[in-house]
């Protein structure tokens, strides 16, 4: 039997997104492309917001598209099927009978990732058939549905903080028959009731890996994260094994994208600063740094922790990094060695220095994480001996355990575990990335 005019179409869409991800050599994992070709989207991201007003606006103007109503379809399933991460939600609200069109305020809390990153995430943790998969902040479940489409009936699990957002992805993930559950509750926890899992994926940024999260892991498990710092400029990837003896195994990697931090952990942000900068670079002065590529990963991964409270603006015509709460910046001149600084704080300096450092460790593009027994900090380390570029992990905070009320101004409204994936603050995160 033939496809409706509508089904067709939408299944060619679905395979054009498959093709360019194959073709770009994003996607190599056959089951996951199988996953990919049969998943419908459109079940589960049945609406999406657009933003209208440009960068820096305040109320930010939005209009929502409904998947459902004829005029908006087209644009929907364009926009499903692309590379953008897809917006969901405002401000932690209800998801049912959403009201189409234009909408005045708030801010994101529910988006899914943009499918490059989806699918870069579940390459790295290696599914099979007959695994079992805990998500841990799956959002509106994408993820989480190809991850089940791999590994099979009742082996897939979500946790999910927002309850909106929890019963909105279980009725969707019900709809595509993929027997995959999703429960309320907080990410940071696990899942107490779940026992042991294959394969463990983190959908939120943490600054230090949770134990809970360890404990879950199964022998021969692999769990993957991102280590949140308070720059979104330069995430860090985590891997966690535990081999077939039980020990634990943990590599820390730079890259170009990341996962946003759970609740209550803030960014800085350079772009209150831009207009200053540009009217005032600094005081130059000579350096023998040049600036260092952006895809010196392990370098910016150390910048993050080792220099720290440090944000770049990538909009900026040469690197500038900001330290926003000294009111310091560092600009790099066009090539002629020299840089421009600010402030109290030479940040310039501070990155010359920790070059140094990181050549003297053989410059290093991952790093080796002793996560202890949950008790006592998390180490990182390049390697042995005196030359090794190491430092440690801060604590996970508290975390509130209630959701804000209706009404709360939307500055004040925190992340939610789980929820705001993929994105930066506007104009000082590298293009098509987050953390």
């Amino acid at each position: 039997m033939s496809l409706d005019p509508q089904a067709a179409a939408t299944s060619s869409l679905r395979t054009a997104m498959v093709d360019r991800l194959a073709s770009s050599g994003v996607l190599t994992d056959p089951l996951l492309r199988d996953a990919l070709l049969h998943v419908r989207r459109e079940v589960l991201l049945p609406h999406a917001y657009v933003r209208v007003s440009g960068p820096g606006a305040d109320p930010i103007e939005w209009r929502l598209l409904d998947g459902s109503h004829p005029d908006d379809r087209q644009e929907w399933l364009d926009l499903i099927h692309g590379d953008e991460s897809i917006l969901l939600q405002r401000d932690g609200e209800r998801l049912d009978a959403l009201p189409r069109g234009p909408v005045t305020g708030g801010h994101m809390t529910s988006m899914s990732t943009y499918s490059p990153v989806t699918v870069e995430v579940l390459q790295a943790l290696r599914l099979e058939p007959g695994q079992r998969y805990l998500e841990l902040g799956p959002g509106p479940g994408v993820s989480l549905a190809l991850a089940a489409a791999v590994t099979g009936p009742r082996l897939a699990a979500g946790v999910e903080r927002d309850g909106h957002m929890a019963a909105f992805a279980r009725r969707n993930l019900d709809r595509l028959g993929l027997e995959a559950t999703v429960v309320e509750g907080d990410a940071l926890d696990g899942h107490p009731a779940g026992g042991t899992f294959d394969r463990i994926h983190s959908g939120i940024g943490v600054p230090g890996v949770p134990q809970a999260w360890v404990e879950q892991l199964a022998p021969g498990g692999r769990l993957l994260t991102t280590l949140a710092t308070r720059t979104p400029s330069w995430p860090g990837r985590l891997g966690v094994t535990r081999t077939r003896t039980g020990l634990i195994e943990a590599t820390l990697r730079g890259g170009p994208r990341g996962y946003r931090p759970m609740l209550g952990h803030r960014w800085l942000d350079a772009t209150g600063h831009r207009a200053r900068i540009e009217a005032d670079p600094g005081t130059p002065r000579a350096t023998r740094l040049a600036p260092p590529p952006d895809d010196a990963y392990g370098f910016w991964l150390a910048a993050a922790y080792r220099v720290g409270a440090v944000v770049r603006d990538f909009r900026a015509e040469t690197m500038t990094l900001v330290a926003p709460e000294e009111d310091s910046w560092a600009v790099s001149g066009p090539g002629d060695g020299t840089v421009r600084v600010h402030g109290s704080r030479d940040i310039w300096a501070e990155l010359e220095e920790l070059h140094v450092r990181w050549e003297r460790a053989g410059r290093p593009d991952a790093y080796r994480v002793e996560l202890g027994d949950g008790t006592g900090p998390q180490h990182v380390t390049s390697g042995q001996g005196p030359k090794a570029l190491s430092w440690t992990l801060p604590p996970l905070p508290a975390v509130p355990r209630r959701m804000p009320r209706p009404g709360t101004p939307a500055d004040a409204v925190p992340l939610l575990a789980g929820a705001v994936r993929d994105v930066a603050p506007e104009d000082t995160a590298r293009p098509g990335g987050g953390a």
